[in-house]
């Protein structure tokens, strides 16, 4: 090692879903909506005036701070905003985890957490789900330093009921508490609507995967005023400028769409409710996914040898080598043609190898 490295902040990375290209691929491995953005979106993208790129942009994000705000009956000063909600995911951590008491959040989840409390040097415990793969509420309901709970989770796609949120958010009252909602809107029940009982609760959400924007990095939280502003002062002295001058613009644009893309969820939820059902014919378990996902095991076919036989034949599936779930797939909806290319091939495969 060189004398250099001895200084150098040391962490092991998070690890994104990979991104093939080339023709013929179906890719659902990493989540994304399988249809475009509304047509509004397009429009606003297109207009975006060329004086305003060779500009910074707004600092406070206005345009898109005020669309979410009247969209979901808040104040702005309610609202924080960011380049996906990893990024304000990852300023949360960075401004609310500065105790010495451990954060707690599940042993399989996100995989990004722990990548955060890594490189922030915040103490940490993951509290194993349970046999059936869902988080325990008591395992929430004790000292600690903060909490995050993603709902519904990944890679499992399980949902908690709101009344649960609630037991862990009233047993948790000197903390943050953290709902990270990136799949609320397939399924479950936000925490939006405990925001005026709990002060200390941060709802997080995004427009990568509902909104069909994941390239567009969009994503927002809400609290209370106070939060917000600390969330803030922690934004303004590492970036002011987070939110390009096109994000700000389709962002806004995407809030007013809630028909078109109420549509597409439908279609999406219809969808993964078929595929459940196929995938059930073919003798797979999976659990009662609420997300655009489904994570599936077989009890036959190990779910390495399956990656890897869907990845020959250009069919891009999430295959985590950890212990509990190394024997499982997590599988994105696409479109039904998709879907339909997808159950065609694995019907082929399990009749010959399994």
């Amino acid at each position: 090692m060189e004398a250099w490295e001895a200084n150098v902040r040391k962490v092991t990375p998070y690890t994104p879903g990979e991104q093939p290209s080339g023709a013929g691929i179906i890719k659902l491995n990493t989540n994304e909506n399988p249809y475009p953005p509304a047509p509004a979106v397009m429009r606003a993208l297109r207009e975006v005036e060329a004086d305003s790129l060779r500009r910074y942009p707004d600092p406070g994000a206005s345009v898109l701070v005020e669309a979410l705000a009247a969209r979901y009956g808040l104040n702005p000063s309610q609202v924080f905003v960011g380049v996906g909600s990893d990024d304000v995911l990852a300023m949360a951590f960075l401004t609310f985890f500065n105790g010495e008491k451990p954060i707690l959040f599940p042993d399989i989840t996100y995989s990004f957490y722990d990548v955060w409390a890594g490189l922030y040097g915040i103490p940490f415990e993951r509290q194993p789900l349970d046999a059936d793969f869902t988080i325990r509420t008591e395992d929430y309901c004790r000292e600690c330093g903060g909490i995050v709970i993603p709902n519904p989770n990944a890679p499992t796609g399980v949902a908690k009921p709101l009344a649960e949120l609630e037991d862990i958010l009233k047993a948790n009252p000197g903390v943050i508490v953290i709902i990270d909602e990136a799949y609320i809107d397939f399924g479950g029940e936000s925490a939006l609507a405990l925001l005026p009982q709990y002060g200390n609760l941060l709802v997080v959400q995004t427009f990568s995967k509902s909104r069909s924007l994941a390239g567009m990095r969009i994503g927002y939280a809400f609290g209370n005023e106070k939060l917000i502003r600390y969330l803030n002062d922690a934004k303004y002295s590492f970036n002011s400028y987070t939110m390009s001058a096109a994000a700000l613009a389709v962002g806004a644009a995407a809030i007013k769409e809630d028909a078109y893309y109420q549509g597409t969820l439908q279609k999406i939820v219809h969808t993964r409710e078929r595929v459940k059902e196929r995938l059930g014919r073919l003798g797979f378990s999976f659990l009662d996914s609420q997300s655009n996902f489904i994570f599936a095991t077989h009890p036959e076919c190990p779910a390495k040898e399956l990656f890897e036989a869907l990845k020959q034949a250009k069919i891009y599936v999430r295959y985590f080598p950890k212990p509990r779930i190394d024997n499982y797939l997590r599988i994105s909806i696409g479109t039904d043609q998709e879907m339909d290319v997808l159950l065609g091939f694995l019907e082929g495969y399990l009749q010959k190898k399994c």
